[in-house]
């Protein structure tokens, strides 16, 4: 179980050893000494590395330096940590801190933290300070890298490193014993963790509508009519495909929140867990919203550079007007535009209010109205806009080339659900419910509990 530290810390000055003068030793021990630390540096050439190290600081041999302080940093990589063997008892009863990272998993057979506590079995051991790069620590902490992860046996131990991170500015979570080292370790190797099953989404989504535009699009015109619209791939194919791809990853951001609140209505209460495939669903809706914005700004991109192609200003001048001014067809024009101008909007503003930096600035009330109430009425618009694109064109038999609908017929199956589900679920008799049940009520628990529902004054 995770536990977050803030204690307060003495302003008297402390003395506390780096051992290493990397990029990382020296960013560390700037913030050090920024932070009011007296710092002594051991390294295996001192006199070389002096002119590297931050100014206010000492660089000492590592066995000198040792015997500075009870607090040590160690920012150097596993491969050299032969050189702690011969200090073993001069390391006895101080507080090592494993800075260390791994170029890949399982590199090793144990943590590294685990092996340098072999090779110093007197030492008290703790992982810390690796999830952090030079960079964050040169510049500060943000809200993007604020906590320090750290595990050790030693309660005393990590209270001490726990003491010198939040003087740092971090927040120190505790993660227990030393055997949680390893996956400390690899928690920088791992890469977009939260994006890989989006991205799959997005690219699987991306490559089916593609060819099955593909064929329907370019290969039916070549198959049917011998015509060659092959360069259409390149703007006219992919202005299709992006929006797509767009509206039905929104639908995927707002369907988990669908149907786990149909599953709390059919439980009758909250107190149970969602299942594992649902959990993973909401934890990723961040991603999968700011994908489908990606796909949005293409589509708008796309969308802006038609009146330059070579192939619609060709066409501009072979037409003549013989069309009388239709008012209908202006009506939905319009409308369409309007409507797709207004859903990216809102679009946007999605996107922006899920930054980090904008999050802080809201309330919980006022995050939940953005993401959730303009949320569906950016996934509203969007539909719309897309209804009025295809508007009176699925009555005619011309639209299924194949006997295949077009792609926007079939993106527009899933946020029509959601947009169902979601209007069933604000009519007031089942809004009420859910809200009971948001709020703790449970079904049939009156009948269990009669004594709970008693009145106490009779």
């Amino acid at each position: 179980m995770q536990k977050t530290f803030h204690c307060r810390i003495s302003t008297t000055s402390e003395r506390v050893c780096v051992f290493g003068t990397g990029d990382m030793g020296r960013s560390l021990g700037l913030r050090l000494l920024q932070a009011g630390y007296g710092v002594v540096f051991g390294s295996r050439r001192p006199h070389s590395s002096s002119s590297l190290i931050p100014h206010g600081a000492q660089v000492l041999g590592h066995a000198a330096a040792s015997q500075s302080a009870h607090l040590i940093f160690i920012a150097v990589q596993r491969e050299h940590y032969d050189f702690l063997v011969p200090l073993a008892n001069q390391l006895k009863g101080k507080v090592l801190v494993d800075l260390s990272n791994n170029l890949r998993k399982n590199q090793y057979p144990e943590a590294n933290a685990e092996y340098l506590q072999s090779l110093v079995p007197g030492a008290e051991v703790v992982k810390g300070f690796n999830t952090l790069s030079a960079w964050s620590l040169q510049n500060g902490p943000s809200d993007a890298n604020r906590q320090v992860y750290i595990c050790g046996e030693s309660v005393e131990a990590k209270q001490a490193v726990i003491a010198v991170a939040i003087k740092l500015g971090f927040s120190a979570l505790d993660q227990g014993f030393l055997s949680v080292a390893r996956e400390l370790e690899d928690f920088p190797l791992q890469l977009f963790p939260q994006w890989r099953l989006p991205l799959r989404i997005a690219i699987g989504l991306s490559a089916a509508f593609f060819f099955y535009l593909l064929i329907r699009d370019i290969i039916y015109a070549y198959v049917t009519q011998s015509k060659d619209i092959s360069f259409r791939i390149m703007v006219s194919l992919a202005n299709k495909v992006c929006p797509i791809v767009s509206l039905i990853m929104l639908s995927l951001c707002y369907l988990p929140g669908v149907l786990a609140s149909f599953l709390q209505l059919y439980r009758g209460t909250k107190y149970r867990r969602f299942p594992d495939w649902l959990d993973r669903w909401m934890l990723c809706r961040k991603q999968l919203g700011l994908l489908a914005l990606g796909f949005a700004f293409l589509h708008v991109l796309y969308t802006l550079i038609i009146p330059i192609r070579y192939y619609v200003r060709f066409k501009a001048t072979e037409q003549n007007r013989t069309t009388q001014f239709d008012t209908t067809t202006a009506w939905r024009g319009d409308s369409y535009l309007s409507l797709g101008i207004l859903g990216f909007g809102l679009y946007v503003l999605l996107g922006i209010t899920s930054l980090p930096s904008v999050i802080n600035t809201l309330s919980w009330r006022e995050f939940s109205f953005i993401q959730s109430k303009l949320g569906h009425l950016t996934l509203l618009l969007c539909t719309a806009h897309t209804y009025l694109y295809g508007w009176n064109r699925f009555l005619s038999s011309s639209t299924y080339k194949w006997y295949t609908p077009p792609g926007y017929m079939l993106c527009l199956v899933l946020p029509s659900v959601v947009l169902l589900l979601k209007l069933l679920l604000i009519t007031p008799c089942v809004d009420r419910t859910i809200t009971r049940i948001r709020q703790g009520w449970e079904r049939g628990a009156d009948q269990r509990n009669p004594k709970d529902s008693q009145p106490l004054i009779p």
